[in-house]
């Protein structure tokens, strides 16, 4: 904003940065135009807040910095001073809704109901413009064009092996090694007895290509339990990564693009926890009837299998599971007890709870390449709560986790593996299939 001058203005919430945080924003001099794009945090749910402060301690950033402006009540208040014209977005407000995780811890402690994720995807449409030019480009070439076109992804996925080695070390170890590039997923699996009805499974972008095992355990044991499992042709990225970025207009058309795809199926089944959240809020986004019927729509795999489900009956030869948390089944879904009492009907095994599993490990989208720092401080805590425990697993049911959590273990040396419910649950079924 413009019109008036601020120079003598006392600072909203102080100058200082967290230790340790780097600056991302604009190069130092510039002075960007505030272009207040439509998607600005609304006034309604900005004046929800009423700065008690009872999320302060769940919010991991206040808890690693101290500082009010990594906190949810800062980052609030922030917000308001742009939308009241008492300050203009400046370096530090940038700096202060970068360092959000987006975790969503907040809400699930905030008396007001304060919707804080969705104003964080609208503050952060209105901070891509003041970003750097080469910034703003690689974001828009991997959010607006590399994660909607599977073409794409197919191809970084088959150059990964040569291109990992010239990643930084810090990307290096978050990028997982078991793509099935050439293995397609069936498009059609035919249920086992009686059928309860069609699900149609989201493949999405990074779950599909580098994570594609969980997709076929998911068909696997939803045929088993009696859906029909469809693959339907046509959809994209569920554009959970665009909307966390900042990139709602992305995020709507691969919204969009993904109703027709999945119209017909009773169920939209979903086996990682952002696209579920994500996809079960899109009727939100759009503001469509269609949209909030798709939304109405989506379960999460583990949630669609909680009701019903037949016990396996061997175990999969893992006798101690750690159950992790991901922060958008937990917060955004609601899912908690469902996926441990799947785990807990298997034969032998124990499944333990994670000390303080309800904090976020870190991943956060593009969080942990964005914001290492800041990243790797949640990372190693939550390795070392993990090997704590004891167990030979830990459940994890989003890639981004998944990635997060491998890498910190691999930082400690731990022989501990990372697995989704579903594939653990799958194992127990082939492992009692095999000794009929």
């Amino acid at each position: 904003m413009t019109g008036r001058d601020r120079s003598a203005d006392p600072p909203i919430l102080g100058s200082e940065l967290p230790d340790g945080v780097r600056f991302i924003g604009p190069e130092p001099g510039d002075t960007p135009r505030w272009p207040f794009p439509d998607d600005a945090p609304g006034p309604d749910d900005l004046a929800a807040c009423v700065a008690c402060g009872l999320c302060l301690p769940h919010c991991p950033t206040y808890r690693l910095t101290g500082e009010e402006s990594a906190s949810p009540r800062g980052r609030i208040a922030a917000m308001r001073a742009v939308q009241d014209g008492r300050a203009d977005p400046d370096p530090a407000f940038v700096r202060f809704m970068d360092v959000c995780l987006a975790c969503r811890a907040c809400e699930d402690v905030c008396p007001s109901h304060v919707p804080f994720g969705r104003m964080m995807e609208r503050a952060r449409v209105q901070i891509e413009p003041l970003r750097p030019r080469r910034a703003r480009a690689l974001r828009r070439l991997g959010l607006d064009l590399v994660l909607p076109r599977r073409w794409m992804l197919w191809l970084a996925a088959a150059v990964q092996p040569a291109a990992v080695w010239l990643m930084p070390r810090r990307v290096r170890a978050l990028v997982p090694h078991r793509s099935e590039l050439f293995r397609r997923l069936p498009r059609v699996t035919e249920p086992s007895g009686s059928p309860r009805g069609t699900v149609a499974l989201l493949s999405g972008c990074v779950q599909d290509r580098w994570f594609r095992p969980v997709h076929r355990a998911a068909i696997r044991v939803l045929a088993r339990h009696g859906w029909r499992v469809v693959v339907p042709r046509g959809q994209t990225c569920c554009g959970a990564l665009a909307a966390h970025n900042g990139h709602l207009a992305t995020a709507r058309r691969q919204a969009e693009r993904n109703l027709e795809p999945f119209a017909g199926a009773d169920v939209v089944a979903v086996d990682a926890a952002g696209c579920g959240a994500h996809l079960s809020e899109i009727g939100e986004l759009l503001g469509t009837e269609p949209a909030r019927a798709f939304s109405a729509r989506v379960r999460d795999v583990i949630e669609l299998l909680s009701v019903d489900a037949p016990a396996p009956i061997a175990n999969p030869g893992i006798t101690r599971v750690a159950y992790h948390d991901a922060c958008h089944a937990l917060r955004a879904q609601g899912i908690r007890e469902q996926p441990r009492a799947l785990l807990r009907a298997i034969p032998d095994l124990e499944v333990v709870d994670i000390a303080r599993g309800d904090r976020c490990c870190g991943a956060a989208g593009l969080y942990n390449v964005l914001e290492p720092e800041m990243s790797s401080h949640l990372r190693r805590d939550k390795a070392e709560a993990i090997v704590a425990t004891g167990a030979q697993a830990v459940a994890s049911a989003n890639p981004g986790c998944s990635m997060q959590l491998a890498a910190g273990l691999a930082e400690l040396g731990a022989t501990v593996e990372v697995l989704h419910p579903i594939e653990i649950l799958d194992r127990a079924y082939l492992a009692a299939d095999a000794v009929r």
